[in-house]
Protein backbone atom coordinates (compact mmCIF):
# COMPACT_ATOMS: atom_id res chain seq x y z
CA UNK A 1 0.00 0.00 0.00
CA UNK A 2 1.46 3.13 -0.78
CA UNK A 3 2.24 5.72 1.32
CA UNK A 4 0.22 8.78 -0.83
CA UNK A 5 -3.14 6.35 -0.50
CA UNK A 6 -2.81 6.01 3.32
CA UNK A 7 -5.24 8.34 5.46
CA UNK A 8 -3.98 7.24 8.87
CA UNK A 9 -4.96 9.46 12.06
CA UNK A 10 -2.00 8.65 13.70
CA UNK A 11 1.57 6.65 13.04
CA UNK A 12 0.18 3.40 14.80
CA UNK A 13 -2.99 3.09 12.51
CA UNK A 14 -0.24 4.08 8.97
CA UNK A 15 2.04 1.58 10.62
CA UNK A 16 -0.52 -1.23 11.12
CA UNK A 17 -2.09 -1.10 7.80
CA UNK A 18 1.38 -2.50 6.33
CA UNK A 19 2.54 -6.18 5.93
CA UNK A 20 4.16 -7.36 8.82
CA UNK A 21 7.80 -7.65 7.57
CA UNK A 22 7.18 -3.83 6.66
CA UNK A 23 5.57 -2.76 10.07
CA UNK A 24 8.95 -3.70 11.42
CA UNK A 25 10.82 -1.93 9.32
CA UNK A 26 8.45 1.32 10.04
CA UNK A 27 8.90 0.57 14.24
CA UNK A 28 12.68 0.61 14.36
CA UNK A 29 12.47 3.86 12.09
CA UNK A 30 9.65 5.11 14.70
CA UNK A 31 11.98 4.05 17.63
CA UNK A 32 15.40 5.15 15.76
CA UNK A 33 13.78 8.57 15.53
CA UNK A 34 12.17 8.80 18.84
CA UNK A 35 15.46 8.12 20.49
CA UNK A 36 17.33 10.36 18.53
CA UNK A 37 14.87 13.11 19.32
CA UNK A 38 12.86 12.43 22.55
CA UNK A 39 10.91 15.13 22.99
CA UNK A 40 9.72 15.78 19.50
CA UNK A 41 6.54 15.07 18.33
CA UNK A 42 4.36 12.58 16.57
CA UNK A 43 2.04 13.32 14.18
CA UNK A 44 0.52 12.87 10.62
CA UNK A 45 1.91 15.41 7.60
CA UNK A 46 1.45 14.76 4.14
CA UNK A 47 -0.21 11.56 4.90
CA UNK A 48 2.65 10.31 6.46
CA UNK A 49 4.86 9.76 9.41
CA UNK A 50 5.99 13.05 10.83
CA UNK A 51 8.27 14.17 14.23
CA UNK A 52 8.21 17.56 14.66
CA UNK A 53 9.94 20.02 17.26
CA UNK A 54 10.29 23.65 16.44
CA UNK A 55 8.51 22.89 12.95
CA UNK A 56 9.00 20.05 11.17
CA UNK A 57 11.93 17.82 11.92
CA UNK A 58 11.72 14.39 10.14
CA UNK A 59 9.37 12.21 7.63
CA UNK A 60 9.37 8.91 6.71
CA UNK A 61 7.20 6.07 5.33
CA UNK A 62 6.70 2.50 3.46
CA UNK A 63 6.72 2.55 -0.15
CA UNK A 64 6.62 -0.66 -2.40
CA UNK A 65 10.16 -0.92 -2.86
CA UNK A 66 11.72 1.18 0.18
CA UNK A 67 11.27 3.07 3.05
CA UNK A 68 11.49 7.02 2.02
CA UNK A 69 12.93 9.36 4.93
CA UNK A 70 12.92 12.73 4.84
CA UNK A 71 15.42 14.70 6.94
CA UNK A 72 14.97 17.73 4.30
CA UNK A 73 18.09 19.36 2.05
CA UNK A 74 20.33 20.27 5.07
CA UNK A 75 20.02 16.58 6.50
CA UNK A 76 20.79 15.60 3.48
CA UNK A 77 23.38 17.92 2.41
CA UNK A 78 25.37 17.33 5.57
CA UNK A 79 25.19 13.72 5.28
CA UNK A 80 25.57 13.18 1.11
CA UNK A 81 28.90 10.95 1.48
CA UNK A 82 27.20 9.00 4.09
CA UNK A 83 24.28 8.33 2.02
CA UNK A 84 26.43 7.56 -1.02
CA UNK A 85 25.14 4.80 -1.56
CA UNK A 86 21.47 5.15 -1.20
CA UNK A 87 19.57 6.89 -3.82
CA UNK A 88 18.49 10.16 -2.61
CA UNK A 89 17.62 13.70 -3.93
CA UNK A 90 17.64 16.91 -2.31
CA UNK A 91 15.33 16.42 0.86
CA UNK A 92 14.60 12.57 0.34
CA UNK A 93 16.94 9.10 0.87
CA UNK A 94 14.98 5.81 0.15
CA UNK A 95 16.56 2.70 2.28
CA UNK A 96 15.48 -0.17 0.15
CA UNK A 97 13.27 -3.42 1.59
CA UNK A 98 16.18 -5.72 0.92
CA UNK A 99 18.86 -4.12 3.08
CA UNK A 100 18.97 -3.43 6.11
CA UNK A 101 18.11 0.15 7.86
CA UNK A 102 21.33 2.41 8.35
CA UNK A 103 19.34 3.25 12.10
CA UNK A 104 22.79 4.74 12.98
CA UNK A 105 22.78 7.15 10.35
CA UNK A 106 19.19 7.81 10.87
CA UNK A 107 19.91 8.66 14.22
CA UNK A 108 22.59 10.85 13.57
CA UNK A 109 20.85 12.38 10.96
CA UNK A 110 18.00 13.03 13.62
CA UNK A 111 20.33 14.62 16.06
CA UNK A 112 21.39 17.22 13.43
CA UNK A 113 17.93 18.19 12.04
CA UNK A 114 16.73 18.17 15.65
CA UNK A 115 19.97 20.94 16.89
CA UNK A 116 19.39 22.77 13.72
CA UNK A 117 15.47 23.26 14.46
CA UNK A 118 16.57 24.53 17.78
CA UNK A 119 19.12 26.73 17.04
CA UNK A 120 16.43 27.99 14.32
CA UNK A 121 14.01 28.34 16.84
CA UNK A 122 16.29 30.38 19.57
CA UNK A 123 17.31 32.84 16.39
CA UNK A 124 14.04 33.91 15.58
CA UNK A 125 12.90 33.92 19.90
CA UNK A 126 16.02 36.46 19.62
CA UNK A 127 15.25 38.42 17.18
CA UNK A 128 11.69 39.02 18.42
CA UNK A 129 12.77 40.45 21.35
CA UNK A 130 15.29 43.18 19.66
CA UNK A 131 13.85 46.73 19.86
CA UNK A 132 13.67 47.69 16.19
CA UNK A 133 16.40 50.08 15.10
CA UNK A 134 13.66 51.80 12.99
CA UNK A 135 11.60 52.58 15.61
CA UNK A 136 14.32 54.64 18.00
CA UNK A 137 15.72 56.13 14.88
CA UNK A 138 11.61 57.52 14.17
CA UNK A 139 11.22 58.86 18.32
CA UNK A 140 14.58 60.43 17.75
CA UNK A 141 13.55 62.59 14.93
CA UNK A 142 10.44 63.67 16.39
CA UNK A 143 11.92 65.11 19.56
Amino acid sequence: MPARSLKAADIDAYIAAFPSSIRSRLRKMRATIRHAAPNASEKISYRIPTFSLCGNLVHFAAYEHHIGFYPGASGVREFARELGSYDFSKGSVQFPHDRALPLDLVAKIVRFRHAENLARNALKASAKHRPSRGGAQRKARAT
